[in-house]
C-alpha cells in the first residue's frame, strides 16, 4: 500500500528539479555497483544492500517530488546502507573540554562582517575535501582547522597534514566523546596534542583509516599550536563573527538524525526540530545566502562524491532565530565517560554546540617566543 501511494505521488508531483539535481528515472542497483564500484561478500549481503539501495532510492525520489523544495538528495557511496548503519559510521564528532589551553572567544563589537563568506575564495587557506574510513572525523575536523589556521598566520600556502597521526597517536584518558581514535574523540583533544607534538604532513604519515599504534618514526612536523579558543555554546554572533575573523572553525552537530544528510546532493537544508543528537565533527569555511535563505558553508569528510563537492549548505536562521532541541543521548557526541545528562543545542542539526580553533601557530623550526602568530 505504501509503495503504491508513494508511486502515484511521484507520478502526480514532481517537485522542479533543482540546479545540479540527477534525474534518477530507470537508475538501476546495477548502474548503483558500477558507478560507485561496490562489490559484496557473497549473494546474501548482495541481496541484503539491493534493497537498502531499493529503499533508500525510493525515498530520495519521494523528496525530490516535493514542490518548492530548497534542497535534494541523491544517491552516493551510502546509499546501500541502513541509516542505522550509517550513524554508527559517522560518530566520533565531539564537544571539547574546557583545559588550562582554552580561551575564551573575545567579541569585537565594532567588527563589520561582510554579508556572505567563503574561505575557499581565499588562495591557500582549504585543501580539497578528504575522506574518513572510520569514526574519527574529529581528527579530520582538527587536522583542516590546523591546517588552515596555519596558513593564515604564516601566510604560506595550506599543507595537506596527517589526520591518521592524531587518531594514532593523541590520547584520551577521559573518554570524552568515545574511547579515542575511530571511538571518538574531541578536537580539542587533538589541538591539545598538537600543541607539544606538532603536525605532521599526510605525505609522512598517510591515513589508513584505523586506530593502529602510533609511529613516532613517522611524526615530522610542519607547525605546532599553543593553545586553542573555545566559543560559547548555542552563540549564534561569535560563531559568525569567529569564522569571519579568525579563519575556518572546528564544529560538531548531528549529520545521521535524519535521511536526507545521508543522501544530500545540494541545496539549503533545514534539519526539522529533531536533529540535535549531535554526533559529527566538520569544518565551518564561512556563510551567504541563496533564494532568500540564509545558510552555514560546511566542509565535510565523505569524499567529494557527497553533497555539494564535499560539502553541505545549512540553512541559518540569525542571532535570536536559531531552532534549538535536546540532545538526548549525549555519549553519541560531547559527554565524557558517566556523563549522561541531556544538552540543549540551537541551529540547523545543533550546528551551534560546540565550536573551537588553535590558536598560537607557528612553523616547526621557530623559536616558541617571538614567531609565535596568535
Amino acid at each position: 500500500m505504501k509503495t503504491l501511494f508513494a508511486s502515484a505521488l511521484l507520478a502526480s508531483a514532481q517537485g522542479a528539479p533543482l540546479s545540479g539535481e540527477r534525474d534518477l528515472t530507470g537508475y538501476t542497483f546495477d548502474d548503483y555497483m558500477n558507478e560507485f564500484r561496490k562489490t559484496y561478500n557473497g549473494m546474501e549481503e548482495h541481496a541484503s544492500r539491493k534493497t537498502t539501495f531499493q529503499e533508500n532510492l525510493m525515498k530520495i525520489k519521494e523528496h525530490n517530488a516535493i514542490d518548492g523544495k530548497s534542497w535534494f538528495v541523491t544517491v552516493n557511496s551510502f546509499t546501500d546502507m541502513t541509516n542505522d548503519e550509517f550513524r554508527k559510521m559517522t560518530k566520533g564528532g565531539r564537544k571539547q573540554i574546557p583545559t588550562e589551553l582554552t580561551e575564551a572567544f573575545v567579541m569585537d563589537s565594532n567588527v563589520d562582517l561582510p554579508d556572505r563568506l567563503d574561505w575557499r575564495e581565499k588562495d591557500g587557506i582549504v585543501t580539497p575535501v578528504k575522506d574518513q574510513g572510520c569514526g574519527d572525523c574529529w581528527a579530520f575536523s582538527a587536522t583542516e582547522t590546523f591546517e588552515s589556521h596555519l596558513a593564515l598566520a604564516t601566510g604560506s600556502k595550506a599543507q595537506v597534514l596527517s589526520p591518521q597521526q592524531i587518531v594514532s597517536c593523541s590520547k584520551n584518558p577521559k573518554d570524552c566523546g568515545g574511547s579515542g581514535g575511530c571511538q571518538g574523540a574531541t578536537q580539542p583533544i587533538a589541538f591539545q596534542y598538537t600543541k607539544t607534538a606538532g603536525l605532521t604532513a599526510l605525505s609522512d604519515y598517510p591515513y589508513r583509516g584505523q586506530t593502529g599504534t602510533c609511529d613516532k618514526d613517522k611524526i615530522k612536523p610542519v607547525g605546532f599550536n599553543t593553545g586553542l579558543t573555545e566559543l560559547a555554546v548555542n552563540n549564534y554572533t561569535q560563531l559568525i563573527q569567529a569564522v569571519a575573523t579568525k579563519g575556518p572553525i572546528a564544529i560538531s552537530l548531528d549529520a545521521g538524525g535524519f535521511f536526507e544528510n545521508q543522501a544530500y546532493g545540494g541545496g539549503v537544508v533545514s534539519c526539522g526540530t529533531h536533529s540535535y543528537d549531535m554526533d559529527h565533527a566538520v569544518q565551518l569555511v564561512g556563510y551567504g545566502t541563496d533564494g532568500g535563505k540564509d545558510y552555514w558553508l560546511v566542509r565535510n569528510s565523505w569524499g567529494q562524491d557527497w553533497g555539494e563537492s564535499g560539502y553541505i549548505r545549512l540553512q541559518r536562521f540569525g542571532e535570536g532565530k536559531e531552532p534549538c532541541g535536546i540532545d538526548k543521548t549525549p555519549q553519541d557526541g560531547d559527554a565524557c565517560k558517566g556523563d549522561t545528562k541531556p544538552r540543549t543545542y540551537c541551529g540547523s542539526c545543533g550546528i551551534l554546540s560546540a565550536s573551537s580553533y588553535p590558536t598560537g601557530m607557528r612553523k616547526a623550526g621557530s623559536p616558541t617566543e617571538g614567531e609565535v602568530i596568535v
